[in-house]
């Protein structure tokens, strides 16, 4: 995809792990970005498949690197496939049947904001709704298995391998939904990055079309692939996963990528005049 000129981009959709931060070390410049799209009216939403916390603390999370961000800022998979799930299958206000979840706060925070009613009882279950577990056990794996073997509907909230830590990458969402489709031969369907619900939801919010949209992203396979299916300007930083000679290989690569948000900072400055 040619890149238009930055000078008409009016929001910027920014991932968050390896893009803002890795892990709990934050990254330079992301204040510096974000008072420069606030500064030149632009909007930002900060789209992340990490579903483990609620936007709440997500943002107290940036509060502790210096970064300051309103929940209204965050829009995170759990949030997206909650709201995706339920807009399939509520009927007349109520959604029908039990939920069983396979996550953390982030993911039951959004499943109960859209009226999901969550069962510890993989017998009982219609829904298996799985995200980041950080804290799972065999027997979380075990009884998530037996509600997929019993006919429940299998859903991930994103299909991310790894994520970026200090200690290196680690296991992703994407890692724990290979395994138990492994154990259950049931393949879930899944709503975060690259899948189009998550960015369509992003723009609606931000009232803008794809083609003024910016997507910031460390790794091309979710963020950039995604965005560039709707016909999305993206921008690769290499603070996260993907490296330049790994964008530059991809088939369509990035619009752009600079080295961090701060180099993305002058491209603006640039585009803009300023």
């Amino acid at each position: 995809m040619i890149m238009p000129a930055l000078s008409t981009i009016r929001a910027v959709l920014l991932d968050m792990d390896g893009v803002l931060y890795v892990g709990d070390r934050p990254l330079p410049g992301v204040q510096d970005f974000l008072d420069y799209l606030d500064a030149t009216g632009r909007g930002w939403l900060c789209i992340t498949n990490n579903a483990s916390k609620t936007p709440e603390e997500s943002v107290a999370k940036l509060a502790r690197m210096n970064v300051t961000a309103g929940p209204e800022h965050i829009f995170n998979s759990a949030q997206a496939t909650a709201g995706w799930l339920a807009g399939q299958i509520r009927r007349d206000g109520i959604i029908p049947g039990k939920t069983f979840m396979f996550g953390m706060s982030g993911l039951r925070a959004a499943l109960l904001a859209e009226r999901f009613t969550l069962t510890d009882d993989p017998l009982a279950a219609d829904y298996v709704v799985a995200g980041a577990n950080f804290n799972l056990t065999y027997e979380e794996l075990a009884q998530t298995a037996i509600a997929i073997n019993n006919g429940a509907r299998f859903v991930g909230t994103n299909p991310d391998k790894s994520f970026p830590t200090e200690r290196g990458h680690l296991p992703g969402t994407g890692a724990i939904l290979a395994l138990l489709e492994a154990t259950t031969g049931v393949t879930p369907e899944i709503v975060g990055k690259p899948n189009p619900a998550m960015f369509e939801l992003a723009m609606q919010r931000l009232g803008v079309t794809p083609a003024e949209t910016l997507m910031v992203g460390d790794r091309y396979d979710t963020d950039i692939a995604g965005a560039v299916a709707l016909g999305m300007p993206t921008a690769g930083v290499l603070t996260g996963i993907t490296t330049a000679a790994e964008f530059a290989a991809a088939d369509p690569p990035p619009a752009l990528v600079a080295d961090d948000l701060p180099a993305l900072l002058e491209l603006f400055r640039a585009a803009d005049g300023a």
